[in-house]
């Protein structure tokens, strides 16, 4: 399913995705290039939110970049399947070799704001990633690994852990709660 159509049929959750799928519908209907990091100022990036099968830890990676406990992801870096870039960074990330979507639906959509920062010795400026984020299931008995370049440390928490161990107060309370809450709820036939 192409992007647009799945943030069409997408049902947000509370205003924050209400507000910020209207936005990605709109730059991705404007024709912008969205799906490359060659647009300064915004680009597309896909995010996990893994959990074990009883849906009672989650895993994170302690981001270098970030200095915090924080969800997996990365760029599209062009391309198109948002849920591959998910899984492929997720397992690049961790080190998990069996990872798998509870639903191919996206669960969450955010934007996000980063600011601007160094990286292999280039400035990157300000920016935003205009994020969507997958529920993906692992094992937790499953071996991982950080990956040097990103982080230094990977590991699974209780729901009630997760967003407190983040240092970043805005991802802690308004997005990584809400995946939490979410979950709650969860059915793959809502998404």
């Amino acid at each position: 399913m192409e992007l647009i159509e799945a943030l069409e049929d997408y049902q947000p959750w509370n205003e924050q995705e209400e507000r910020d799928r209207a936005e990605l519908l709109r730059r991705l209907k404007s024709g912008e290039e969205l799906y490359s990091r060659e647009n300064l100022s915004a680009h597309l990036t896909a995010s996990a939110w893994v959990v074990s099968p009883d849906r009672q830890r989650v895993l994170l990676a302690y981001h270098n970049l970030y200095d915090s406990w924080a969800w997996l992801g990365g760029h599209a870096d062009g391309d198109r399947d948002l849920l591959a870039v998910a899984l492929r960074e997720t397992r690049e990330e961790s080190g998990l070799a069996e990872v798998r979507p509870v639903t191919p639906n996206i669960y969450s959509v955010e934007i996000l704001t980063v600011d601007g920062h160094e990286k292999r010795g280039v400035y990157v400026p300000s920016h935003l990633h205009l994020n969507v984020t997958y529920l993906l299931e692992a094992d937790p008995a499953a071996p991982v690994r950080c990956r040097p370049e990103e982080n230094s440390r990977v590991g699974w928490f209780s729901l009630e852990d997760a967003p407190a161990v983040s240092s970043e107060p805005w991802m802690r309370d308004r997005i990584y709660c809400k995946l939490n809450a979410k979950l709650e709820d969860f059915s793959p036939e809502m998404i």
